[in-house]
């Protein structure tokens, strides 16, 4: 048997530290109040995990603002005071049971599903079609491509739904710029074609994401941890690749890391394997390498040993997902070398209805 010798150790992140590097990933989930509002359920169901042994929680993507960076209905807010008093249940109940929470802020870009209208970097009709799951259907609408005078006011937006997070009793921010969402569109060569500072070089299409980090970091304090997700896939996209290899990497890392954020948290399908082609580094070592900060693996880590050769490969921390949902007592599995369930049909079945969705959300 593996001696899980890293993943049981303790770890500071910024100013938090967390009992064991498990982490709870961001799943989506539509379980809100129509309004965004967080609800009772949702405290019990982030408050699981807690009591299940992980040392951090992530939560669902949460929209920052009124406007359109909503992605589903029934979709968590941070946009107002009342959603601020409504995640208080949340986060004191995870800190209840001796957890740490961080919230994800997400700006859906082109590939919301909610009724109002789409933004992104340039007017590129996403690839794919809207999930019936999250109450949508058919092609994606063609968004309006967004002027300099908008990308300012979200990169605001976004720092004060960060200080409202704060005030909501959480530990910090998650900055998704990852799935082929706004961030990650500003990111991608062929969903961001503007002319101007915000497109073209890859040095250029990260300047949102480094913009944001920057705001949020002068918005909060300096307790609270900031991080950001980034990701090569998208969620209309699978199996999406930056093109120029390493030397995006390099660049895209790299930029994140002179804004100093607390962590990276890196997506693949499989953490292990190298980000580009047959050999090479994985992403979350390039993010090591390049970003000089804390690093998250995500990725087909749901056992344990999986998770030990990751963090012994040199990230520092890992998330799970899908592995998360069917065992919310995972580390407490880990530390006593029990079974894990192996996947989410085990407890939903091969075909889940919406309620069920409702209830155990998804990965992203």
């Amino acid at each position: 048997m593996t001696t899980l010798k890293k993943l049981l150790s303790t770890y500071n992140l910024g100013n938090l530290t967390l009992k064991n590097r498990a982490v709870v990933a961001p799943m989506t989930r539509i379980s809100a109040e129509m309004n965004g509002n967080a609800t009772d359920r949702m405290a019990r169901y982030y408050e699981s995990y807690a009591a299940g042994g992980f040392g951090l929680v992530i939560t669902e993507g949460t929209y920052t603002d009124e406007e359109y960076s909503q992605g589903f209905s029934f979709q968590p807010g941070i946009a107002n005071v009342g959603h601020v008093e409504a995640w208080k249940q949340v986060t004191e109940a995870v800190h209840a049971k001796g957890g740490k929470i961080i919230m994800q802020i997400a700006h859906t870009g082109a590939l919301s599903h909610y009724p109002k209208g789409t933004v992104a970097p340039s007017a590129v009709k996403p690839i794919g079609e809207l999930s019936p799951a999250f109450g949508a259907e058919g092609e994606y609408a063609t968004p309006k491509e967004l002027t300099l005078e908008e990308i300012k006011a979200i990169i605001a937006s976004m720092a004060e739904a960060a200080l409202r997070a704060e005030q909501a009793g959480f530990d910090g921010v998650e900055i998704h710029a990852a799935s082929g969402y706004l961030l990650d569109e500003f990111l991608t060569d062929f969903t961001n074609l503007r002319q101007d500072e915000y497109g073209g070089s890859t040095e250029n299409r990260v300047r949102f994401v480094t913009e944001v980090i920057r705001a949020v970091k002068e918005k909060v304090s300096q307790r609270f941890v900031v991080g950001v997700r980034i990701s090569q896939a998208k969620s209309n996209h699978f199996t999406h690749k930056w093109a120029n290899g390493e030397e995006d990497a390099r660049i895209i890392f790299g930029a994140i890391g002179e804004e100093k954020p607390d962590y990276i948290h890196t997506v693949e399908y499989n953490a292990h394997a190298p980000a580009f082609g047959d050999s090479g580094s994985t992403l979350a070592e390039l993010a090591k390498k390049y970003g000089n900060t804390t690093v998250i693996a995500n990725g087909q880590l749901d056992q344990p040993e999986d998770a030990e050769r990751a963090l012994e490969a040199g990230s520092d921390l890992i998330s799970l997902g899908k592995a998360a949902l069917a065992n919310h007592d995972w580390v407490f599995k880990a530390e006593k070398g029990l079974p894990m369930e192996s996947a989410l049909e085990n407890i939903l079945g091969p075909t889940p209805n919406l309620k069920d969705q409702e209830l155990y959300g998804y990965a992203k």
